[in-house]
Order: structure tokens, then sequence, then C-alpha cells
């Protein structure tokens, strides 16, 4: 009788070893190498496959499981399949246009920060689409609360400010939403078998386990074997899946960084719990762009698109105040503005201090040493404190120069008039690099009723200046800027 074959995996990278060593030779971390057995019985047996799948494929249907065999790939019939519209244009958008059928998509985020009722709302709309959503955490009277929490109506609002104890029960604008708590493999497979929905939410993987695998469920050789078992079945026909993942207290999807390989779609939800703001990025995308940024606002009803994030980033009472640029940003193909803020303080105890909240700290740095070295600023006895309002992680190198010009206003205790905005890239000498999409930032600022914007010189050559009402100041140095702001 075969023995059980022990594999040890990179918790970082999914590099595999046939022993376990120190140093992952891939990525190069150290003590990242888990034990995962992998039981020999299950070698050449598809869990993925129901019954009903493998009888169709015996029988000959076509949308069931062939040999694989070469196929020139002239003879390959590709068609554009229609997306599935969730019903969410932030969602739509980071997906690429929509949710592919029979793709695997795997949605990860810290506790808390909105997993379930982003996803619950969503498939909410869906009243057109057959759901089944699997519950390995709560419980079917959890998610019957939160739905008609999500989605109450006039009758119930009004009712319940009158009468708190009161809580009828809203009716719910999707009633082919099933719900099932199951932590089975095997028992989901069987759900889908009997119900053949169009779209399959797991909430989540590290609350699944198979069979065929001798180990607590959210193990790495659990995680990896029921993800392998899923997408099987959703490129062999089955229903779009979307998989629910906790994060690490490193940042990363918990389980083996193969997960993230296996999967079509990798999103990522994030935010500071304690901004009203949530983030949703895509971290890979076999259908769609990486590039682009969802925005919701969390409220008591649930999780709310922003469609305009500049009107709610931006304060209103700033006039007067130093220390605060305005950044023209853009975040895939979508303009926004953000607000930066600095402060710039003595040293207290000797060594400088260099904080940066939602901003790279090694471009934080290499900013203020062009500050020294190229504008004659003395900022190495300082404490320098950079903050991105809102809560937002900014990583368009276009709000260099709102950056220097915050750090420099804190820094002189002058502000900068509420009416201008800047955007441009600082190379390292000094020089203000020109920036992509510069029409999109134009007519963003300009929409948004801002006076004057300061922008590359290079961008100058592509635009037209009299189609715009905003006053545009090109600049070609970092000093350029500092005398049209401050004279």
């Amino acid at each position: 009788m075969a023995k059980d074959k022990v594999m040890y995996v990179c918790d970082n990278c999914g590099q595999e070893s046939a022993k376990w060593l120190g140093k992952c030779p891939s990525c190069g971390m150290w003590q990242t190498f888990k034990e995962i057995r992998v039981t020999a019985g299950t070698a050449g047996r598809d869990v993925s496959t129901p019954a009903w799948r493998r009888a169709s494929a015996s029988a000959g249907d076509r949308s069931g499981i062939q040999a694989s065999r070469p196929i020139p790939l002239s003879e390959i019939h590709a068609e554009a399949e229609p997306r599935i519209d969730m019903g969410d244009a932030e969602l739509n958008r980071v997906l690429g246009g929509g949710l592919v059928p029979g793709s695997l998509v795997l949605l990860g985020g810290e506790p808390g920060i909105g997993k379930s009722t982003l996803v619950l709302q969503t498939i909410l709309r869906l009243s057109d689409k057959k759901v089944l959503y699997v519950s390995g955490e709560e419980s079917a009277r959890q998610l019957k609360l939160r739905a008609e929490r999500l989605t109450p109506c006039p009758m119930q609002r009004h009712t319940s400010a009158m009468h708190p104890s009161a809580s009828p029960s809203a009716p719910l604008p999707a009633p082919q939403l099933l719900v099932v708590c199951d932590t089975s493999l095997e028992n989901i497979f069987a759900h889908i078998e009997a119900e053949h929905p169009d779209l399959v939410v797991i909430d989540s993987i590290q609350t699944i386990s198979t069979e065929s695998v001798e180990s607590s469920p959210g193990s790495l050789s659990q995680i990896r074997e029921c993800a392998a078992a899923l997408l099987r079945f959703a490129k062999s026909g089955g229903p779009s899946i979307i998989l629910i993942g906790h994060i690490n207290k490193e940042g990363t999807l918990a389980g083996p960084k193969v997960l993230e390989h296996i999967v079509d779609t990798v999103l990522q939800f994030e935010g500071d719990q304690h901004y009203l703001y949530r983030i949703l990025r895509s971290q890979k995308n076999r259908f769609g762009s990486t590039s682009e940024l969802g925005i919701y606002e969390m409220r008591s009803e649930g999780l709310r698109p922003v469609e305009n994030p500049s009107e709610l980033l931006l304060t209103d009472n700033q006039e007067g105040l130093s220390g605060i640029a305005i950044a023209v940003a853009i975040e895939g193909v979508r303009p926004f503005l953000i607000e930066t803020q600095a402060l710039v303080s003595t040293a207290a105890y000797g060594t400088a201090q260099r904080s940066a909240n939602g901003f790279d700290y090694r471009r934080l740095n290499m900013l203020l040493a062009v500050l020294e070295k190229r504008v004659g600023f003395k900022l190495a006895q300082k404490d320098v404190f950079l903050n991105i309002a809102g809560g937002l992680r900014v990583t368009d190198p276009a709000i260099d120069l709102a950056v220097i010009a915050a750090i420099l206003s804190s820094n002189v205790d002058t502000a900068i008039d509420s009416d201008v905005c800047l955007t441009g890239e600082v190379g390292l000498s000094g020089e203000i690099r020109p920036v992509s999409r510069i029409e999109q930032r134009l007519a963003e600022a300009e929409r948004l009723g801002f006076a004057r914007i300061v922008i590359p010189a290079a961008n100058m050559k592509a635009i037209d200046p009299r189609a715009y009402k905003i006053h545009i100041e090109p600049c070609r140095k970092v000093e350029d800027a500092f005398r049209s702001l401050f004279g």
C-alpha cells in the first residue's frame, strides 16, 4: 500500500522541496518552509469532479472533462464571453468590466474590514442569477440578519425608528440566493451538483477541508488542495467561484503563496478601521488591468461606492494652514485629488525621525535628500512626518511635487493657496519629470474648481492651454515650483 507523501512548501513564494530548507532558494526568506502531507490515494482521483460530470464525460458530453491533447493554436476557438454585471461600478472596474464566467476570484483582507459585507451586498443585487453562499464561519441566522441590515426597506426604517424593539423581516431582493453552512469540500460539490448555481461564494477558504488530506482546516495542505480542486471544477464548465480569505500579521494572504498562483484574480480589500473609506485593489487579474482602484465608504447600512473620491478626500477648512498641498493622482485610469499633509519640527531627541503614512517611506527619504542637496534646505536635524489624508495609500509618483511642497510649507510655516494643486514626479537632480494622462488630471482639477495647477514643463507640448479654464504653470525644476508657490 502506498504511503503518504511529505512535501515542504515555502509560505512566502510557494517554492516546493522534497526536504526542509532553512533558506528558500527562490525568494531568499528564512524559516518559511512548512510541511504538507499529500495522501497517496488521491493521486489518480479528482475530488473536484462530481459523479454527474464524470458520467457526462464518459458519455461523450463536450462539457465534461476530456483527455488533454496538443491542439494547434489556429484550431482553438476563442470568443469573448459576456461578463457578469455585479451591479457595482467600483467592483466591475476592478474586475476589468465584470465577473468572467468560470473564473476563480480570491478576495482577501483583514478581519472586520468588510469582505463578507461587500460580497453579500453585491450578490443581493443579482436577482437574475442563482447564487450559492457557503458559510464556514457564520450561521444562517447571522447571514439573514446581515442581509436585512444591508437592504432595509423604507417601512422597516420607519418602524424601527418608532419602535426600536420591533424588527420586521424585510423582503430581500434576491430570491435565488441559497445559503448553506458547511465546511466539507465534498458536501459543497454535492450542493453545487444539486442546485446548479451561476455563482458560488465560499466564506472563507481557510475553513474548508477535504477528506483526501489528513490535516486540520486552514493548514497549508488543506488550503492548497481545496483551492486546486475548486479551480479544476470552475474550469471544467462549472460556475464562477468567489473565495474569501484572511490575511496574516505580515499583511499577506494566509496560506501558501501558491494560492495566489492558482486563482484567476486576487483582490485586496484594505483600509484603516478608524476611517470610513475602504480601498479595493487588484493584485492579480488574468482578465483585466491590475492598476484599477475601487473606493467605498463604510456606513451603517453597508458599503457605499464612492464615484467621486476627490470631493470626499479634500477638506474645506484648509485655508491658512501650512503643510498642506493638493496633489492630482491617478490610479488606473481614474484621476482624483488627494490632500498631502506634512509636519516639520526640530528633532527633540537629537536623532531626526522620518514617518510616512500612506506614502513610501524610502521615497520620502529620497525626496528629503533632493531638497537638501539640490535646493539647499537643511532638514537633517528636523523631524518630518507625512500623511496622506483619508487613510489612502497612493503609489502614483506624480504626487512627489505635492509632497515636497507640503514639507517646505511646514518648514517655513507658510500656507499654500487653497486653489492651487500640483502634479509632477521629482528626479534625483531636482528636475520635475513628466507624468502620464495629463489631460485627465487637468480636467479633474478644473472640474473641482481649482484656479491654478503646477505641472512639469515637458507636458506642455502634449496639451493646448487655451482649451482649459484653469491657469497652467509649467516648471522644469523644483526651484521653479517653489518660486511659483511662495514667491
